[in-house]
């Protein structure tokens, strides 16, 4: 169960930098997209909280930030369209392997 909440606090960890992508525009702060962070915040954390009490801390927080980081690359591609070249997306698959490997160890 411990590796389920660490994986809803990783899919958590993508509203956050995407709503104060939103947030703040030339019109100035946009208060949904920054509440969409602070609860992406809150819930992400929470559940970080719960799987660290079974998963070490280091292995923890290394998944967590990278489906967190993974998942935002993602969708700033498809969202926002920022670059999709080959080094990106093997900078990616990078990461995704030592997701891969700590869930192995």
């Amino acid at each position: 169960m411990a590796w389920i909440y660490l994986l809803l606090a990783g899919i958590a960890e993508w509203g956050w930098p995407m709503g104060l992508k939103f947030g703040w525009t030339d019109q100035g702060l946009k208060f949904w997209p920054l509440a969409l962070a602070v609860v992406s915040i809150m819930v992400s954390g929470a559940f970080l909280f719960m799987a660290q009490r079974v998963i070490p801390v280091g292995t923890a927080y290394a998944v967590w930030t990278g489906i967190g980081a993974v998942g935002t690359f993602f969708l700033g591609v498809w969202l926002l369209g920022e670059p999709a070249n080959a080094i990106r997306f093997v900078s990616v698959g990078l990461i995704v392997a030592g997701i891969i490997g700590l869930k192995m160890a």
